[in-house]
């Protein structure tokens, strides 16, 4: 979906893309529809009427996105929306990828071969060691190190690669430092490597942001290393979202009397590969892909219009549990563009939720 936009257009990206309901999938499919983002949001308020909303929908103002845009110049961050030619094309290919970037340092590493380094933040010392040794390795053979500047595993994994080249994903803005201690490594960072986000320059980070970080990690990556994760971990998180987006998945093993341990003993057993050094990383990205690349363009070429009857049955198929469109197609009997216009327009009512891999559920 590459493409020229004018500076009006590329305003009216970014409004769109930080619309109320708005989110990946929503934005995916309003582009293909409507074909302009400023002829979508003149839609807007009458797709989210249709879809039965009673309030006004939250559209951001071209003062909003203005004041968004100076932020962003005043700390040098770099705006990418999706359909720039130089939008990392390991995102591209994800289903759906996210509409707009900011980014700081070098933009030449999200074009890079990449490897994601993850886990635990309170991390064993050994951990951190094999962590900064593997991302200094691997930095030395050719590849850009991805995480996110947490404790433990993510800070030395940056540590080792900085010579080389790291992307640091956050939660928040650009310039949303966390843990605050880490502001020298941000420093280092911007200096020879990268600083990415989804987020608006000067957001501070939730918890439902993580998610959405952890899915750039693993996107941007062609593998994913997970050396330390107790079972409850967001490097699980990660390992999972990779294995959905085609990347490699692989696992440090370590003592099954360690917490630590645990998630990455249980990602050996799923059938991640073993990890044990640089050697091992190598190895999997030079071999035949044992995971493929999502094919699935869920809620594409959705029709414009869609009719009361078909909402409302779209609607009450939805349960909190995930279904396919696919599914919600062959229950309704109707053509699958108006299945997709008509989730579009209960997402934007906000009576649904657009997930990635096709997938809708009730809100």
């Amino acid at each position: 979906m590459s493409r020229k936009l004018t500076e009006t257009g590329r305003r009216d990206w970014l409004r769109l893309a930080r619309t109320e309901a708005v989110g990946p999938v929503a934005f995916a499919v309003l582009i293909a529809q409507f074909g302009d983002p400023t002829v979508a949001l003149a839609a807007l308020p009458e797709l989210a009427r249709r879809g039965g909303r009673a309030g006004a929908l939250s559209i951001p103002s071209e003062a909003d996105v203005e004041r968004e845009l100076a932020a962003g110049k005043a700390l040098g961050a770099r705006l990418i929306c999706s359909c720039d030619p130089h939008f990392p094309q390991a995102l591209a290919a994800l289903d759906p990828p996210p509409p707009i970037l900011w980014m700081r340092g070098r933009a030449d590493l999200l074009l890079a071969s990449c490897v994601a380094i993850v886990g635990a933040r309170v991390a064993s010392a050994g951990g951190q060691r094999f962590a900064r040794t593997l991302a200094s390795e691997l930095g030395a053979a050719g590849q850009v190190i991805v995480s996110g500047l947490a404790r433990g595993i993510d800070a030395a994994a940056h540590q080792g690669a900085l010579p080389t080249g790291t992307i640091a994903v956050l939660g928040g803005g650009v310039d949303d430092v966390y843990p605050a201690e880490h502001r020298p490594l941000y420093q280092a960072i911007i200096e020879t490597g990268c600083i990415v986000s989804e987020s608006e320059p000067g957001r501070t980070a939730v918890a439902r942001d993580f998610p959405r970080r952890n899915r750039i990690i693993s996107g941007l990556s062609r593998a994913v290393v997970v050396v330390e994760a107790e079972m409850r971990s967001g490097s699980l998180i990660t390992a999972r979202l990779a294995a959905e987006q085609g990347r490699e998945v692989l696992a440090v093993p370590g003592s099954p009397l360690d917490p630590r341990a645990k998630g990455t003993n249980d990602l050996l057993r799923q059938g991640a590969a073993l990890c044990e050094g640089a050697e091992d990383v190598l190895r999997v990205l030079e071999g035949p892909r044992t995971l493929r690349e999502p094919t699935a363009e869920p809620f594409r070429h959705a029709a414009p219009t869609t009719d009361q009857a078909l909402r409302n049955r779209v609607a009450g198929l939805l349960s909190p549990t995930p279904v396919s469109r696919d599914e919600l197609v062959r229950a309704t009997g109707a053509p699958a563009p108006a299945v997709s216009a008509a989730l579009v327009e209960l997402a934007l009512a906000g009576r649904a939720e657009l997930l990635p891999g096709g997938m809708a559920a009730q809100v």
